[in-house]
């Protein structure tokens, strides 16, 4: 699929967003790698507009009727594969998640966001807006990062947006590693996944669903670095942050010090660990924000006239989506679902 880039005619980008989505679904279902497969390999956690579904096709923004994002004019769809404990026994049990409690903001209690996730559009550093302009992504782009495939640590350690951290308290942002935490962490697992910001400036996605991208990241949230000749429009750069709650886990750690943490797909390293991504903002509402001088909450939140419309907490936790895949993904399974014994 392509598209023909025009050069803008507006003026720099000054926008960063940072925003909270509940969950909207959580099921075997993979509309990217494999489309149509009903179910897919494994499970995946979903947030995001109404539209996910086994094929994703067209303009996602215009086919939703709600959205489980703050930001209301987001249909987009964001997911990951599940975090599961494994325990001594042999059985499974799904790792919940938890809001990030940096979101809190006035007039609007997203503690009582149900799961989910946090999406990040920036465009330099949390300090400064950057001097580039800034292309939205486009209706029908999808993009992926990371590859269960991966299974070294040199593998995982040469992708620097993706990456773990052990959280000491939910409000903490320490070290970074690029596989499973080795210890109990106190408030939790952050999962973080930064996507590439280089388009290639015509094409909507790529048979890998990653070659339409490049990626200069330098993870942590450091500006990144200059795009190639190859892929020379700067995009926003994605990212996601999950909270995965494995306290109440910690009591369970096995006896032999291992560390009992797998992803859906039976990795047990986190080496493998990656991310989709579906455009689906509304008209021009996403470029709007980057043409903006507007940070975080001031981009629009309970009290704050800002460029991008908001929802309630409420609002966020009623939408959702209908199961395709019908299996036990939350109780003590015997087995990861598609996974096998």
């Amino acid at each position: 699929m392509k598209v023909i880039y025009l050069l803008p005619f507006t003026g720099l980008s000054q926008a960063a967003l940072r925003f909270g989505c509940a969950s909207v679904s959580l099921q075997r279902l993979d509309p990217l790698v494999e489309p149509g497969k009903i179910p897919s390999a494994h499970v995946h956690q979903i947030v995001g507009g109404n539209a996910f579904n086994a094929t994703m096709e067209g303009d996602i923004g215009e086919k939703g009727t709600c959205t489980t994002c703050v930001y209301s004019e987001d249909f987009s769809n964001y997911w990951t594969a599940v975090m599961y404990f494994r325990h001594e026994n042999g059985s499974y049990k799904r790792v919940p998640q938890y809001p990030n409690a940096q979101l809190g903001t006035e007039g609007r209690d997203d503690r009582n966001i149900k799961g989910g996730m946090t999406i990040y559009y920036t465009q330099k550093d949390f300090s400064s807006n950057g001097d580039q302009f800034i292309t939205a992504f486009q209706p029908g782009f999808r993009m992926t990062v990371g590859s269960p495939t991966v299974d070294s640590f040199e593998g995982a350690k040469s992708q620097p947006g993706l990456r773990y951290t052990c959280l000491q308290t939910p409000l903490t942002r320490g070290y970074e590693t690029p596989d499973f935490p080795r210890e109990p962490c106190p408030g939790g697992i952050m999962a973080i996944h930064h996507f590439p910001a280089c388009w290639d400036g015509k094409n909507l996605d790529s048979p890998d669903h990653q070659s339409h991208m490049y990626s200069t990241t330098k993870g942590g949230f450091v500006e990144a670095g200059a795009c190639p000749d190859s892929h020379p429009v700067r995009t926003p750069q994605l990212a996601y942050e999950t909270m995965w709650n494995t306290t109440a886990f910690n009591n369970m750690w096995p006896r032999d010090g291992s560390q009992p943490f797998v992803w859906s797909y039976m990795d047990s390293k986190g080496y493998g660990t990656h991310a989709d991504y579906v455009f689906g903002w509304k008209g021009d509402s996403l470029q709007r924000a980057m043409n903006d001088t507007c940070m975080f909450h001031g981009c629009g939140s309970p009290g704050v006239q800002g460029v991008l419309k908001t929802q309630t907490v409420a609002e966020m936790n009623a939408c959702a989506v209908r199961n395709t895949v019908t299996e036990d993904t939350e109780g003590w399974l015997d087995a990861l679902p598609g996974q096998g014994m």
